[in-house]
């Protein structure tokens, strides 16, 4: 019987598949930033835009010495190798800035995700035992009071415009160090560089334990498949506190010596004219993206022209053969379509960019779901039954994965990390299967969730945080969150309810109440009354079982209100 550091280290060892990986030419981050500063101090990494379509950048020159006056701020403030960081921000340059001083000195970024329900940012510093946060002037007010009530937390370094005097500002703190490099202790691969929250089967967010290595083989994967080679410019309009905003917009194009076009937000108005203006050559979204742009009405009857502009990356969401051949055949433009998890970096396997037409045609649209394609060298993926017994082709099990950019493990939570690892491998939670090609690579697909989550819009929503509101509205029996298909955002929310005899209350009584406790983005957009309330023979909702009741809102773009 192995034990779980055992599991742990066969799943994050290099498989069949990582044999023919090139070496790592950086020992750590800094060392990648120091490289790509000396190679190319002139040429623009990063370019910012922000909503008010302002755009300023940086050289490599220019933001390795931002860097490095950061590095110095972090460390008159004590912190040090091994450290927890957060960063509290909407998309910034200031962020990827924080991002790669932490990562160089050896310190661990907790990206915050500005839609987390108070209680749980607080669970989030505190479960992480973050020392200082980066927080723009905004979102203060949400963090301030946690000095006081968290043990490790004690600095908040204030970035933005508004300021004010009960805390360090950014600004005022990088004009009193220099941009020159200074010796760091030696940060290893294994060190950790992130701890990144995602939602899971229970109530509170899971910490996934990112290492340099990590970052730095996805990012040598990414680079590798899609072809891109230095000089070549990246577009990021995903949010940065996610692994695909941070691993294949920022990691991604510092390791191949690229440039990264980063936007405050995702505009529609936008997309395709700094695709243009920029000469952005990828960009990586999420299927609801994809939906947006669909409907912009501003586009409607133009014809594209955009010459340097190669494919979209696309994942982290369920994507249907529907609106991926829509958009297709809209816009004329490729979706390279790939699978990942924040447990395995990002990207774990993609659609070769060299098929023909017809082939990608064929894994697109042919078998139901579009393919997420074949495994990329750093990892091995394979179809597991719930016996850890790897299955046939185009037999439905569990999509498992094992290589370099498997994450170190979930922070704290031995149980849940001997169930991840139980049988040598990282199980996803996923179901899908595989066909083999002419040439005998697997192309995978996804086809549901083994785990009960609800992915809207590219981002991981636990039912149970749901469950527990619903149930403590007055007059409900039983009730549960039900993720149900949605054009626009691959999922939306809704609600399953069984009333007590007698009671009296209606849909719209129910989201007011969601509303005065979760973020819009968590709350039932519909409810589903009824009075059978599907459930195993050990007590587990049965939500798949009430999907179906919701087809009829599938098309619905669910209006912002109250938000």
């Amino acid at each position: 019987m192995l034990t779980l550091a055992e599991k742990i280290a066969h799943a994050r060892n290099p498989g069949e598949g990582a044999q023919a990986l090139s070496p790592l030419p950086y020992r750590n981050i800094g060392e990648l930033l120091t490289a790509q500063a000396k190679a190319r101090p002139d040429q623009e990494f990063l370019i910012f835009y922000t909503d008010h379509d302002e755009r300023s950048s940086w050289t490599y020159r220019e933001f390795s010495k931002l860097v490095w006056k950061t590095i110095k701020i972090l460390q008159s403030f004590g912190i040090t190798r091994g450290d927890r960081v957060a960063t509290v921000s909407h998309n910034h340059a200031e962020t990827v800035v924080h991002y790669f001083a932490a990562w160089t000195l050896g310190a661990v970024v907790v990206p915050i995700n500005l839609g987390e329900s108070d209680e749980r940012v607080e669970y989030i510093l505190g479960n992480s035992e973050t020392k200082l946060a980066f927080v723009r002037a905004p979102y203060l007010a949400r963090l301030a009071h946690l000095r006081e009530k968290l043990p490790h937390f004690k600095t908040i370094v204030q970035t933005g415009d508004a300021l004010q005097a009960s805390y360090p500002h950014y600004a005022n703190l990088l004009d009193k160090f220099s941009g020159d490099a200074s010796s760091l202790p030696q940060v290893g691969l294994e060190d950790e560089v992130l701890i990144v929250y995602t939602s899971g089967t229970t109530g509170n967010p899971k910490g996934v334990v990112l290492v340099q290595q990590n970052l730095l083989r996805d990012a040598q994967g990414i680079s590798s498949w899609h072809a891109l080679t230095a000089g070549q410019i990246m577009m990021c309009v995903l949010p940065l506190h996610h692994v695909n905003g941070t691993i294949v917009t920022l990691m991604t194009p510092m390791f191949y010596g690229g440039s990264v076009v980063l936007n405050q937000k995702f505009s529609t108005h936008h997309f395709f004219e700094r695709l243009l203006s920029e000469q952005v050559q990828v960009v990586s979204v999420v299927p609801t993206l994809l939906q947006f742009l669909l409907h912009e009405q501003s586009l409607e009857g133009k014809q594209l022209t955009l010459p340097q502009f190669r494919h979209i990356i696309c994942g982290a969401g369920p994507l249907t053969v529907e609106l991926a051949s829509a958009f297709e055949d809209r816009f004329g433009l490729r979706i390279v379509h790939g699978y990942g998890l924040s447990e395995t970096t990002c990207y774990s396997c993609f659609l070769p960019i060299k098929l023909t037409g017809s082939e990608h045609r064929r894994w697109m649209r042919e078998y139901g779901f579009p393919s997420i394609g074949v495994p990329i060298p750093q990892n091995d993926m394979e179809i597991h039954d719930d016996r850890g017994q790897s299955l046939a082709p185009e037999q439905k099990g569990e999509i498992v994965i094992r290589g370099v950019n498997v994450m170190k493990h979930y922070f704290a939570a031995p149980e849940i990390n001997e169930k991840t690892f139980e049988f040598g491998w990282f199980r996803s939670g996923d179901e899908g299967f595989y066909k083999i090609d002419e040439r005998g690579r697997k192309f995978f697909f996804i086809t549901g969730r083994l785990k009960e989550l609800i992915i809207r819009g590219g981002v991981n929503i636990s039912p149970f945080e749901i469950d527990e509101i619903l149930a403590r509205i007055p007059g409900i029996d039983k009730a549960m969150a039900v993720g149900f298909e949605n054009d626009w955002y691959g999922e939306e929310v809704g609600a399953y309810v069984c009333l007590k005899a007698g009671a009296m209350v209606g849909e719209q009584q129910i989201i007011e109440f969601c509303l005065a406790e979760l973020p819009m983005s968590k709350c039932p957009k519909v409810v589903v009354f009824g009075h059978e309330f599907p459930v195993t023979s050990t007590g587990k909702y049965q939500r798949n079982r009430c999907k179906h009741l919701f087809a009829e809102y599938k098309s619905i773009q669910f209006p912002k209100k109250n938000s």
